[in-house]
């Protein structure tokens, strides 16, 4: 690996982070969080509390809903309702056996 100060390290890491949100935002919006779950453990509401409770540990006030706008780039019910479809039988039963 390159040799990489560490200032550079933490903007590199900002734009891989500032890629996979584009990427979930926009190029993957049907890529629904239940099945990000199921198969990665994790999505973008994760994604959005990691943002928040970064926020927090650095003093910044940020509720959790905040943070999903943060993440989101809108209120989260408005992305819910533009993208989020009923999950499937299977893909709920596997979110139980999972995370239940």
């Amino acid at each position: 690996m390159p040799d990489i100060d560490p200032q550079t390290q933490i903007e590199l890491e900002a734009a891989a982070f500032r890629r996979l949100q584009k990427h979930l935002m926009e190029d993957r919006s049907d890529a629904q969080n239940i099945d990000m779950m199921n198969l990665a453990g994790f999505c973008r509401n994760c994604l959005s509390r990691w943002y928040q409770e970064a926020a927090n540990e650095r003093g910044i006030d940020m509720s959790k809903e905040e943070g999903r706008e943060a993440f989101y780039g809108m209120p989260y019910d408005d992305w819910k309702a533009k993208f989020q479809t009923e999950a499937s039988a299977e893909a709920q039963a596997a979110f139980q056996k999972s995370h239940g």
